[in-house]
């Protein structure tokens, strides 16, 4: 038996892997368009930004290795341009010398990946993705010319690619500017998440423009929508990808609606002997059981373990995808999981929405670090609908956790049961992760109400009182326009200045003495909500709604 692989890096070599382990006798051939196989892609920014300091370290398999320990036929420079799926033949050039040859399979894995999507330009400014060791070796060429100043570069796409690029960028000296056609940095965040990203970014001299793209450039600069013209040594696109299907769809494999390569749950395509795996691929959504796209490596190697089991004999059906995803911004750690709460606003879904902001481990031991932590919650079910965290140490294993408990189907109210590791150097009595769930479980329960950051100026509007129950010292250290200062050690005995017949709203900080407060006037007989996530929720979110609005009015 033959199986061909088309793809050499992520997914194909998984597949490849895998299947040698499983059967010792299948003849497996890797054809790779590029250079290289089995480079650690996830790896190049760091490259770039000195982190990562011997090139070879991101080569993490050649031909000769591959061939030596797995009995691998990698053929580097050879690209698939057609396959014949009645003969079960694919068409093969052999990019060095140019040679076609037609290669026989009894099972084809397509891993083609995704291609990056560019914004075209117009000059001669060196223009580079980060996708290839090619483009690594590009980028620091570029910047190694430049001697006596910082490269000027811009970098185009606030993603997770951009912000990878932009931080090594960063770490290079380099000065940059980030373009981002979007409103946000960080599409997939909403918007009082994203806004302490964009904070971090301005903090460290980067210049971010958002809303704008690249209408053209010129030697040395380009040109950007809004008529600004910027000094450039070298732009680095990082605007996106898109399904690499060109290969799938001449043979006439189906596409599903994402615009990805349709498969079941162990891979197959619609021809039987063809499996499909990476980033080209469609997968099974988590939240929504609708078809999605994912482009994460994690995913690329588990499906590709997939489609090897497959032809192997001992199917393993792929489960749906969270879309778990994290990237530093430097120094800041961006985290999430499942849905946002602008898709589920978008899908018009039933959700409750809760906002923690607890530190990475306790407070009394040095060094801890705030998080914003945010978790959306099925109000049918308690069902855990996705996760978004901004902070320092410690968010990677909190969005795991979540991840986890996604995947088992744990509620959000039952993260206050999970337990967890405790040392006052690693985290809390009450964990992060139990602290979201025993707010879950309140609002759950009817303890408590809340009213999100975006609902307070109809809240107010409608008549409301907004109480900020912190400390005169807090509150005339930044206030929310419209609140009363009423300290929440004072409240039981002053309550009675309260309005007794209008809703009231209170907040403190972060959310918890605003919980005190709302428990304590509830049983008082007060209408009260309580501000979630406190002043900092409202305060980034205000600030990245301001952020839009003057951008729209530009």
């Amino acid at each position: 038996m033959r199986t061909l692989i088309i793809g050499g890096v992520a997914g194909g070599m998984s597949a490849a892997t895998r299947l040698r382990r499983l059967d010792e006798d299948m003849e497996i051939v890797v054809l790779e368009r590029g250079r290289y196989v089995s480079f650690a892609n996830c790896g190049l920014p760091y490259y770039v930004g000195g982190v990562i300091s011997e090139r070879s370290s991101l080569l993490l398999q050649t031909p000769e290795s591959l061939a030596a320990r797995f009995g691998l036929d990698v053929r580097v420079e050879h690209e698939a341009t057609a396959i014949d799926r009645e003969r079960k033949v694919v068409h093969v050039t052999d990019l060095r010398t140019g040679r076609t040859s037609e290669e026989q399979y009894d099972h084809l894995v397509l891993a083609a990946g995704a291609a990056a999507t560019r914004e075209p330009l117009a000059g001669s400014v060196p223009t580079r993705t980060l996708r290839t060791i090619d483009d690594v070796d590009a980028i620091t060429a570029v910047l190694a010319d430049v001697t006596g100043r910082p490269a000027d570069v811009v970098v185009v796409g606030a993603g997770f690619i951009g912000l990878e690029a932009v931080e090594n960028l960063v770490r290079r000296g380099a000065t940059v500017t980030l373009v981002q056609r979007g409103a946000q940095v960080l599409a997939p965040l909403d918007p009082e998440m994203a806004a302490p990203v964009l904070a971090t970014l301005s903090s460290h001299g980067v210049d971010v423009r958002t809303g704008t793209t690249i209408a053209g450039a010129e030697a040395g600069h380009v040109l950007l929508s809004d008529g600004t013209r910027l000094a450039a040594d070298l732009v680095v696109e990082a605007t996106g990808v898109r399904p690499a299907t060109e290969l799938a769809v001449a043979a006439g494999l189906r596409l599903g609606p994402t615009g990805g390569v349709a498969v079941d749950e162990l891979q197959r395509t619609d021809d039987p002997a063809i499996y499909a795996v990476g980033d080209g691929v469609e997968k099974t959504d988590h939240v929504g059981g609708a078809a999605t796209l994912v482009t994460m490596a994690g995913l690329a190697n588990r499906h590709g373990r997939a489609a090897a089991d497959a032809i192997a004999g001992v199917p393993t059906p792929a489960r749906p995808a969270l879309g778990t995803a994290i990237v530093g911004v430097l120094g800041s750690t961006v985290a999430m999981t499942g849905w946002s709460e602008s898709r589920l606003r978008a899908s018009d879904r039933p959700h409750r929405v809760i906002h923690t902001h607890p530190t990475s481990h306790a407070g009394y031991y040095p060094g801890a670090e705030q998080m914003a932590l945010k978790l959306l919650v099925d109000p049918a079910d308690d069902a855990i609908l996705g996760a978004q965290i901004v902070g320092g140490d410690g968010v990677d294993k909190r969005i795991d956790v979540i991840a986890t408990a996604m995947t088992a189907g744990l509620t959000a109210s039952s993260l206050s049961e999970l337990e967890l590791a405790y040392a006052p150097q690693y985290g809390s009595a009450k964990d992060a992760v139990n602290l979201a769930g025993y707010v879950a479980e309140n609002v759950a329960r009817g303890v408590t109400r809340t009213l999100q950051w975006h609902e307070l100026d109809d809240a107010m509007t409608g008549g409301a009182t907004l109480i900020d129950v912190r400390s005169p010292g807090e509150h005339a250290a930044g206030g929310i326009p419209g609140s009363r200062n009423l300290p929440l050690d004072e409240l039981r005995t002053r309550h009675a200045e309260l309005p007794a017949r209008q809703p009231v709203v209170v907040h403190c900080q972060v959310g918890q003495r605003g919980h005190t407060a709302a428990r304590l006037l509830g049983q008082l007989g007060y209408d009260v909500h309580n501000l979630d996530g406190g002043y900092l929720t409202w305060s980034a979110g205000t600030a990245a709604r301001s952020a839009d609005r003057t951008k729209a009015a530009g």
